[in-house]
């Protein structure tokens, strides 16, 4: 009898730990990985996208939880601090500056997409309408001047001086500026659609997501858009040694599956452009 209950209750403890393992895989190296991820990301468009993603993910055996964020700060202190396994909400550039100035020990995973900074005015209908000494808001995030800077220069607003890497520009480093327009960089990048709607200055730079999750078209209401070549690619960030991990990379996968990439062009008719790699 005790055998038989011995021999039960063996089963038992089997068949438990089986169920349990269900949510978890073995690494190469042995250890166990979560089947579940948890990714940081802006409203829009980056949540909506994982939104999308996480049928897609759930086939090849993950679930995805998104936290959302309306700031550029707190999502690389949470990936930091573990909270979160990965974010998605900034592009290389910024990644770049965050790691540099926090100590951060980050990689890219992957480039997702890229949203094209517009140009958004109450008053102005072209650029070249601009008067003289026109008052210019972009965001007070330093890792978009030079990128702001550079479109402004194509548009033949400016002149940055020679020599000067353009990612890295900055107002100082404006040789002409025939307009003697005016720069200023006081508001976070979230608070620039309020500011446009409240009738601030003769034209306000607005990242694309901020301007989708105000209900802003950057195609049809802006009035000069940024190229969609730009290399401020918007990227998956995970902490060091996580990259290859067997979630992340799925993750990777499904965000550049042609179903995501054709959501995203449906979308947002062309206001987020995605990448491949």
């Amino acid at each position: 009898m005790k055998k038989w209950l011995l021999a039960l209750l063996t089963l038992i403890l089997t068949a438990g730990l089986a169920a349990c393992g269900t949510s978890e895989e073995k690494t190469e190296g042995g250890k166990e990985e979560s089947k579940k991820i948890i990714v940081g990301a802006s409203n829009v468009p980056h949540a909506e996208i994982l939104e999308e993603a996480k049928a897609l993910l759930e086939e090849k055996g993950y679930e995805m939880e998104i936290k959302t964020f309306n700031d550029y700060i707190v999502p690389n202190q949470a990936l930091d601090s573990k909270e979160l396994d990965a974010n998605y909400f900034q592009h290389i550039p910024y990644l770049e500056s965050q790691m540099a100035d926090n100590g951060y020990k980050f990689e890219i995973a992957g480039g997702i997409h890229i949203e094209p900074i517009g140009v958004y005015s109450k008053e102005h209908t072209t650029l070249e309408d601009l008067p003289e000494g026109a008052h210019i808001i972009m965001s007070s995030s330093v890792a978009d001047h030079g990128r702001i800077l550079t479109m402004l220069e194509k548009e033949g607003l400016i002149t940055l001086k020679d020599g000067v890497e353009k990612v890295k520009a900055t107002i100082d480093d404006i040789a002409e500026n025939p307009k003697k327009l005016k720069f200023d960089t006081e508001y976070e990048a979230a608070l620039l659609p309020q500011i446009f709607n409240n009738g601030e200055g003769d034209a306000v730079l607005i990242n694309s997501n901020y301007a989708i999750d105000a209900g802003l078209n950057p195609l049809k209401d802006s009035i000069a858009i940024e190229e969609s070549d730009s290399p401020y690619v918007n990227v998956i960030a995970v902490r060091e040694g996580d990259k290859d991990k067997p979630a992340i990379k799925a993750l990777v996968e499904v965000l550049h599956s042609k179903e995501i990439q054709d959501f995203i062009l449906e979308k947002y008719e062309g206001a987020v452009v995605p990448v491949k790699e």
